[in-house]
């Protein structure tokens, strides 16, 4: 499974989820760029404003419909079923609300049509209606994909070395520990990376995705940055007026929880694609970007697959080329296998086991001992 189209598929779970764990090759590809994008058909390059605005409609019905719902008939069940009821409304509006939010990333990548303005006004509204700073994390996101797999210039979930591992860390890595850890992860994990830059890249200075003059942006990009904040703010001032005529109360239970669910399912899908103990990080003497760009693992998360518009489950073939359309990309990520090989990556465990597992398994990267260039590192949990 982990070895993509030069393996046999294996004959039973426990095989699939043992070639998930090999690990992928860290060599330099016997293939360019250019070959895999010659094995793509031309069509999936192609971006649709109507078909794109097509998910966007279909999400918004989903999300205007579970709220009319809720807020129409959830008050009128016994207060039994009403504590049945919630959750399940949180449950299925957060799962589309993530949907809501991989187009806005679409937009960011160029991806939503051929229109860079239609891209991103439609990504800073929706963005915005998340709480998310738009342009804030449009070009930290871009940087993300212009150097994965670096340990000194990746954005996002970089990984450290076990000499700059907290002294804490050790005392985590028990069920307890972890239980602790993932729950600060989810809940609290996407706010203190744009508030904090946690989990980030180090910085000189802090570094916030707030602040038109950290060090994440250049001068260039700072008035975006004043638009991001303004559409922020404004959702936040909307949601003030809402507490005010509804309460704080009603507030969270049909908005708060399912941005929540959101919030977590987005640090979740982005720890599961770049956190796996097949993956490899490199130092600057080794990294390039196609193999950064090929350390990634696709993931199978079941009928969210779909719900999340495929961001799981074709992310190899995103960094790759992240202009193409989400509607594209698994006709693509069927293209490019045969030619990847070997580094094409995917895990279908399901991902509450596989979240669990890179909990305990990935705690920090070390180089092996043995190996000839100390430049490739592997995540590795011993103390």
């Amino acid at each position: 499974m982990g070895a993509g189209g030069r393996m046999s598929v294996p004959s039973t779970k426990h095989e699939q989820q043992k070639n998930a764990l090999h690990r992928s090759p860290h060599s330099k590809p016997p293939f360019t760029l250019g070959e895999i994008k010659k094995a793509i058909p031309p069509r999936c390059f192609e971006r649709s404003l109507l078909r794109s605005f097509s998910y966007v409609v279909y999400d918004f019905c989903l999300v205007f419909l579970f709220y009319y719902v809720a807020t129409s008939y959830i008050h009128l069940l016994p207060l039994h079923f009403q504590a049945l009821a919630w959750p399940i409304y949180w449950t299925l509006q957060g799962c589309v609300l993530t949907g809501v939010w991989v187009i806005a990333h679409e937009c960011g990548h160029h991806a939503f049509s051929d229109y860079q303005w239609v891209d991103d006004t439609v990504g800073l509204i929706l963005h915005s209606a998340l709480l998310v700073p738009y342009f804030s994390w449009k070009y930290s996101h871009r940087r993300h994909h212009s150097n994965t797999g670096s340990l000194e210039r990746d954005e996002v979930f970089v990984p450290k070395p076990k000499s700059k591992i907290p002294w804490y860390f050790k005392y985590l890595n028990n069920p307890v520990g972890r239980v602790l850890t993932l729950t600060f992860t989810l809940t609290l994990g996407w706010p203190l990376y744009l508030a904090f830059n946690v989990s980030g890249r180090p910085y000189d200075r802090y570094a916030c995705h707030y602040n038109p003059y950290g060090p994440i942006y250049n001068d260039r990009e700072r008035l975006q940055i004043y638009i991001s904040d303004v559409g922020v703010i404004t959702t936040s001032y909307v949601l003030y007026r809402v507490v005010l005529a509804n309460g704080l109360a009603w507030l969270i239970c049909v908005y708060g929880v399912p941005l929540l669910i959101v919030n977590g399912f987005l640090v979740l899908i982005t720890y599961l694609q770049h956190t796996h103990p097949a993956l490899p990080h490199y130092d600057s003497s080794e990294w390039d970007w196609l193999r950064g760009a090929l350390a990634t693992m696709d993931r199978d998360y079941g009928v969210l697959n779909k719900v999340f518009h495929n961001i799981t489950d074709t992310h190899v073939a995103h960094h790759l080329f992240s202009t193409m359309p989400h509607y594209n990309a698994m006709e693509a990520t069927k293209a490019i296998k045969p030619i990847l090989g070997e580094y094409y990556q995917f895990d279908g465990t399901p991902f509450y086991r596989a979240m669990w597992r890179e909990a305990r398994e990935c705690l920090y990267v070390e180089p092996d001992e043995d190996a000839p260039t100390k430049g490739v590192f592997w995540y590795k949990n011993k103390f």
